[in-house]
């Protein structure tokens, strides 16, 4: 498993993998396959995205094929650049129990406090995610919080758990 930090020329494949990401778990992100596959230009987007200053997209490549992502991304306001938040945490089902999320993680942590005005990392899970929570706790993050019915995907609610990681802890 080879994993690094993705550059404007893995959009496609990011794409591809988000995309079966919305379909694979809709509970566990904001946004809707149905409004990803709307968008216009998607690939430049991410590409855009991947490329932007603070935003850091970890890939887990099996040979060439991406099936693993995180993104580290910094606040960019004056009195929120001490904190980060995680997204778009996903690894592709027929590859998950190889530990190939919590590498990921490990290697976005590890980033994170590479980054000198970094202080702390957010991020969201769906309660019901009881590996992707286990696995935050694991590596030290620890709940702050429960939002009720965060999400409403086809008529279900899911609440969400914030979790938070000090990183001078």
């Amino acid at each position: 498993m080879n994993i690094r930090l993705l550059e404007s020329s893995d959009a496609k494949k990011y794409w591809d993998l988000r995309l079966e990401a919305l379909k694979e778990n809709p509970e566990a992100f904001a946004q809707s396959y149905d409004e990803a596959i709307k968008r216009e230009n998607p690939i430049e987007g991410v590409a855009k995205n991947i490329s932007s200053n603070g935003n850091f997209t970890f890939g887990a490549f099996k040979g060439e094929e991406l099936v693993g992502v995180v993104t580290l991304l910094q606040e960019t306001s004056i009195k929120l650049k001490h904190r980060a938040n995680i997204l778009g945490m996903y690894v592709s089902p027929q590859m998950r129990g190889l530990s190939i999320g919590e590498e990921l993680l490990l290697i976005a942590i590890k980033k994170a406090k590479s980054i000198e005005t970094l202080e702390k990392v957010n991020l969201t899970v769906v309660t019901t995610n009881v590996a992707a929570k286990n696995l935050y706790e694991k590596l030290g993050f620890k709940i702050f919080g429960l939002e009720e019915q965060a999400l409403k995907v086809h008529d279900e609610y899911y609440d969400e758990n914030y979790m938070v990681l000090i990183l001078n802890d």
